[in-house]
């Protein structure tokens, strides 16, 4: 009797041997998605972490100053408390998604982490800088908005070329066109823009990030994308 010519191959090579080579590289394809999305930020967390702090802490501030024109102390603590929260969030992500790569990929994700955390102690550092200068308090929150706004916008710009992330790229150049934008719309509404345009921008962007992975993850597609991921 014939032996099968397939029997004194490895396990899974004959199976491999019979598929169509565009399915070979979709296999290929997805292995390397499945592997690069364990490993870098998921921009759903990213996104939706920023779109709260920002909605949740602006809105008090506004609601509270609408009247007056200045912001209740409490709401300052609750803006405060959001944009710490964003940040660690950010720094911790960061780095634990990037922590099971070696490398140039490992010192990335680590040193874009800690940027932000530099740049928001500088930005506190600042803005205590002003006051101590003698600025009024309309002009301490324009530009107390204003650097927030262009930190998280060029960080983000830069996240979205560091992870080949158009979504990143595109919400960072959204959020320094939120910083022009409340910049001119005076006290108090400068804070209802960075509330509807920063958090809002920001938390659209996690229904955008969802929908394409939804398609992504649909039959036929053959990409996985649990984690982050470009565009297919």
């Amino acid at each position: 009797m014939a032996s099968d010519p397939t029997s004194d191959r490895p396990e899974g090579q004959g199976e491999a041997a019979g598929l169509e080579p565009a399915e070979i590289l979709r296999m290929i394809r997805q292995q390397q998605e499945v592997a690069r999305d364990a490993t870098e930020p998921d921009g759903r967390v990213l996104f939706g972490g920023w779109g709260l702090a920002w909605l949740i802490g602006y809105l008090a501030m506004w609601s509270t100053a609408r009247d007056t024109g200045v912001p209740a102390a409490w709401a300052g603590w609750v803006l405060a408390g959001c944009i710490v929260g964003a940040t660690a969030l950010t720094v911790v992500h960061s780095i634990t998604r990037t922590s099971g790569t070696r490398g140039a990929s490992a010192r990335v994700g680590a040193m874009y982490g800690w940027t932000w955390f530099l740049a928001f102690v500088a930005y506190g550092v600042l803005l205590g800088a002003m006051g101590d200068a003698g600025a009024s308090f309309e002009v301490q929150a324009i530009a107390g908005n204003g650097f927030a706004c262009v930190i998280v916008g060029l960080l983000y710009l830069a996240g979205g070329m560091l992870f080949e992330e158009l979504r990143m790229y595109a919400i960072g150049g959204w959020m320094l066109v939120t910083a022009v934008l409340a910049a001119f719309a005076g006290m108090p509404n400068t804070y209802l823009v960075m509330a509807a345009a920063g958090g809002g921008g920001f938390l659209a962007m996690v229904a955008v990030e969802q929908v394409i992975r939804a398609r992504r993850r649909s039959p036929g597609t053959g990409v996985r994308t649990e984690g982050g991921g470009r565009d297919a």
